[in-house]
């Protein structure tokens, strides 16, 4: 939108606003001679500003007249008020009015807290060509051209935070097979993506991140409605924040999971999940893309999705599990998905923690003669870390004060389910899919602070998480009977807990 100047006269409008320090004014000039070479109108002060102008007036006409603006980082710029002015007002407007905001490094800066949200652009040690191609690829950017690339994986794309999105999640322009990998596994990431994307089938990969792109917005974006997550698993993939939380996004949402085994063990997070065998570094053969043609078709038609049966034991391993995540080691990812404030993902964790200790990963719920084998300590630390976080509101123990009395029968799943809040009345249908499940389950609190209750609505009863609920088996039929026997089997050995105590 323009907005009439001081004369009555309508600014130009920009393709691009750059804001700077002074200091940096002969760096920001470089960058704008390259932009506009690419046919762009930049606005730079030092070009743009006439004598007898009103310079505060006629900047903010030209920032609220561009599309795009870049804000050039650097420790000049961390101490120079006017341009930490500039870069929140295009913070703001990125925002409000739909701005891409990329951020430019430049001297070896971090990137500040207002800025780490976005996919950015280190120019730090950028110069002759690689300064060009950095440039020619935000030129793309604000053109809305492809970029151009030297086939080269940018080491920019990972380098992002993750707060929650603060927008909502909108459907992309084509679904896609989202490919995950960790950074040392690029090469081959980047070859499987080219088969897929050569086979005919939607990819994307962090790779296809734009600059001024909202980093994990984007990446939620693409998991929640992906076609399905193609994950590289490797010790590498194993050990990454970044494939983990990609993970556990995918399955908060139910999307299909294709993992490629191509090193080492098979993810923690995808156990119980059938797997390609690639440790040859080989790519999918011509029976594994006819697979994932057909997995397109079902997600299209909207038909269930046909996969093979899942994978219980590490090929070639002579029969030995799945290397289980240690007690000690699940509980401290556990603290901080909850430090996070990253619900879903913290419940997913304790739902596999727990069935690992039992041996039931694979099954995906237990009977009380499970349960046997998940150590009392282990509960009492999830349960712990769910109280503490939610102060008092969330946990094992907060659930077993409300579930049904046992009498000559277990209760039934009507009654369960009604006593922990997943429903208001017995007769109330109950969230079919898992992330419809959690959202009733949000803790309850004060705005922006632990159990946050962000949806307009009732108040939601307190007490849901862990749900025990695992969105891999939520196509079973009898899934509500498989879920209350788990609960019960948990509350029951949290009895013998409660008692020892």
């Amino acid at each position: 939108m323009n907005h009439v100047s001081l004369s009555g006269e309508l600014p130009p409008s920009y393709d691009v606003f750059l804001s700077y320090a002074a200091d940096d004014a002969a760096w920001a000039r470089t960058l704008a001679e390259q932009l506009a070479g690419h046919g762009l109108s930049p606005f730079l002060e030092q070009w743009s500003i006439e004598p007898g102008d009103v310079v505060l007036h006629r900047v903010e006409a030209a920032l609220r007249a561009s599309a795009h603006g870049i804000a050039v980082i650097s420790p000049a710029s961390m101490r120079d008020a006017r341009a930490m002015d500039e870069y929140a007002v295009l913070a703001t407007e990125a925002a409000s009015s739909g701005l891409r905001f990329i951020p430019v490094l430049i001297g070896h800066v971090p990137a500040p807290p207002f800025a780490a949200h976005r996919v950015w652009r280190d120019f730090s040690d950028a110069t002759g060509r690689e300064f060009t191609l950095k440039a020619a690829e935000l030129a793309a950017v604000i053109g809305d051209r492809p970029a151009p690339t030297d086939g080269t994986p940018s080491p920019d794309t990972l380098r992002a935070t993750h707060p929650t999105a603060p927008r909502p999640v909108t459907p992309p322009p084509r679904p896609a097979f989202v490919v995950c990998y960790a950074p040392g596994d690029a090469v081959y990431g980047a070859r499987l993506a080219r088969q897929l994307l050569v086979a005919g089938l939607p990819v994307w990969s962090t790779e296809d991140l734009r600059p001024g792109d909202g980093h994990f917005w984007t990446i939620r974006q693409q998991l929640r409605y992906a076609v399905a997550v193609v994950v590289v698993m490797t010790p590498r993939s194993q050990d990454s924040d970044d494939v983990t939380r990609m993970i556990l996004e995918g399955q908060v949402h139910g999307r299909p999971f294709v993992p490629v085994l191509l090193d080492g063990d098979v993810n923690y997070h995808l156990a119980a999940t059938w797997y390609v065998d690639a440790r040859d570094g080989a790519l999918l053969d011509a029976a594994r893309l006819d697979l994932l043609r057909r997995l397109y078709e079902d997600v299209r038609e909207n038909r269930p999705v046909r996969l093979p049966e899942a994978a219980r034991r590490v090929p070639g391993g002579a029969g030995d599990p799945v290397p289980a995540m240690t007690a000690s080691a699940g509980l401290e990812r556990l603290r901080a998905h909850l430090a996070e404030d990253e619900y879903e993902h913290a419940d997913l964790l304790t739902t596999r923690l727990v069935l690992e200790a039992a041996g039931r990963l694979t099954e995906g719920w237990l009977r009380e003669r499970h349960a046997i084998g998940v150590p009392l300590n282990l509960l009492a630390g999830i349960d712990a870390l769910w109280t503490a976080r939610s102060g008092g509101r969330q946990g094992f123990g907060r659930q077993l004060a409300r579930a049904p009395a046992r009498g000559r029968r277990p209760p039934r799943f009507t009654e369960l389910g009604t006593a922990l809040g997943w429903r208001d009345a017995p007769e109330d249908p109950v969230p079919r899919l898992y992330c419809d499940f959690v959202r009733r389950s949000a803790p309850v609190g004060e705005q922006g602070g632990p159990g946050v209750d962000s949806e307009p609505g009732p108040p939601r009863l307190p007490g849901f998480f862990p749900t025990l609920r695992d969105p891999g088996h939520e196509n079973d039929p009898d899934w509500y009977d498989r879920w209350s026997s788990t609960v019960l089997a948990v509350h029951a050995r949290l009895r013998e807990w409660k008692a020892a105590r």
